[in-house]
């Protein structure tokens, strides 16, 4: 009897070290999933990196060669493994492009920035006009109906 109480302790201690601690009331329960904000469509894309430019050219001539080729993870290892060997030299020309892609995208996305502010600005004042008119329009409605009342006196 001495050995089985003291397993049955043992066990005890074992499972409470095994044990979960829960650290709440919603510990069992699964936390609620974020909702994806909106994409507007109209937000520029940004700028390709020299890599890709780069790989534009590189899938075009890659493609000439091995034109049975249907497999795109074959065409990105042997892009990436042709861009490790270029050397910076021979890398220049596609990071110019890309850089100048870059600065294109900043004078969008300042130009995107103004547009939206400026059509943030404007939705709110559209807002606060109809918040404005609709209180009124209850105003009214409470003062029409006490005249009414008035009459039927």
């Amino acid at each position: 009897m001495k050995g089985g109480k003291s397993k049955g302790a043992e066990s005890k201690k074992v499972d409470s070290k095994l044990s979960v601690k829960k650290k709440g009331p919603a510990a069992g329960k699964k936390p609620a999933k974020k909702e994806k904000a909106v994409k507007d469509p109209n937000k520029p894309k940004r700028p390709a990196s020299a890599f890709f430019v780069f790989m534009e050219e590189f899938r075009k001539h890659y493609k000439e060669k091995h034109p049975n080729n249907k497999s795109v993870s074959v065409v990105g290892k042997a892009g990436g493994d042709k861009w490790k060997s270029l050397s910076d030299a021979e890398k220049a020309p596609y990071v110019a492009k890309a850089e100048k892609r870059k600065s294109e995208y900043n004078k969008n996305m300042q130009a995107y920035n103004k547009r939206v502010a400026e059509g943030a600005n404007a939705a709110e004042e559209e807002e606060s006009d109809k918040s404005r008119s609709e209180v009124n329009d209850e105003d009214e409605d409470d003062d029409e109906s006490g005249e009414d009342e008035d009459d039927e006196e």
